[in-house]
């Protein structure tokens, strides 16, 4: 009981203490913020979307700076390699031999600002790093050093010059968060603070093995069997909503949720319990962060698109319709 206690202790000091120096720079955006801390609990990929200067790119690199370990910003481009972000052989005039060049991916936490502009060869290369945790340069493997996690952003409001991502690396992302605007008096607050031109120190509070801790004990969360029988119920609802009494939005939904779905919403309902203090997952764990991993994981019709109803519309239909315990 002493050690549980100690841990948890320590648990919620190492979250307070990120949040608190993540605050110091970034005004309002709880939501992003929190989601973004369940990711590198829990190891899982993000993908954000909102309209440039809503602090998107600020956060991911504020919160990087709140854990003493490497990051590296990716700034994606139609005309970018896939050896720009994974590295090369290059060649060793003084000993004749080649040798290998690693790329910015060799990094704990990369951000990959508009990702949906890298052409599909450099997405490829990335599909590798995010799902297997490994790169291949010059026919060796090379292994990415734990933790390791691509925070992605792109603009939803620019098509022209942008490559769409394939619905295989889409489902690599634990989570796909909207980014809206702050408030007014977020708003203000941010020009005051910025008024001054001074930049803001944040200070590292935790050290790669304390999240790897924290991931641990995330994953010993206790979950309740009817909690499981809820969250395998939701995302089966995405590909037979009849199956829950919602036969009206079959001709809506072209492809519901992978078994990739389920790990997710189950790792990331663990995180959410953990960042309020508890030891166990409750129904409302699951319904706060389902709409961000299933929304990118229900692919909308011909037909929805036509009505104007989004994959946002379908999961919060299915949350009201599926019975929680």
């Amino acid at each position: 009981m002493v050690t549980t206690s100690v841990a948890a202790s320590q648990d919620a000091a190492l979250v307070q203490g990120v949040l608190r120096e993540v605050a110091k720079r970034i005004v309002g955006q709880e939501y992003m913020v929190e989601r973004l801390l369940i990711a590198l609990l829990t190891g899982g990929h993000v993908l954000l979307e909102g309209v440039p200067g809503l602090a998107k790119t600020l956060t991911v690199r504020t919160l990087a700076e709140t854990v003493r370990t490497s990051f590296q910003r990716i700034q994606f481009t139609p005309d970018l390699l896939p050896a720009d972000v994974v590295g090369t052989q290059i060649f060793d005039q003084p000993t004749g031999e080649f040798r290998v060049k690693h790329g910015p991916i060799f990094a704990n936490i990369i951000l990959a600002d508009e990702i949906n502009r890298a052409p599909a060869k450099v997405q490829a290369a990335l599909l590798e790093a995010m799902q297997e945790k490994q790169v291949t340069i010059g026919g060796t493997t090379y292994r990415l050093a734990e933790p390791f996690l691509v925070l992605a952003t792109q603009n939803p409001i620019e098509q022209e010059g942008t490559y769409p991502l394939p619905e295989a690396q889409v489902d690599r992302f634990m989570m796909k968060l909207r980014v809206g605007y702050p408030t007014r008096a977020e708003e203000k607050e941010i020009l005051r603070r910025m008024a001054g031109g001074e930049s803001i120190v944040v200070n590292p509070i935790a050290s790669p093995e304390e999240l790897l801790d924290a991931r641990r004990r995330i994953s010993e969360l206790y979950m309740d069997e009817r909690i499981v029988d809820y969250i395998v119920d939701l995302v089966h609802a995405t590909r037979s909503p009849a199956d829950v009494g919602a036969a009206d939005l079959r001709p809506l939904i072209e492809f519901g949720a992978s078994p990739r779905a389920t790990i997710s919403l189950a790792q990331a309902a663990r995180a959410h319990a953990f960042l309020r203090g508890r030891a166990f997952v409750t129904p409302d764990d699951v319904k706060s962060i389902a709409p961000d991993v299933l929304r990118h994981r229900v692919l909308t019709s011909f037909e929805a698109d036509a009505e104007g109803v989004t994959s946002d519309t379908i999961v919060s239909r299915l949350l009201a319709v599926v019975e929680a315990p």
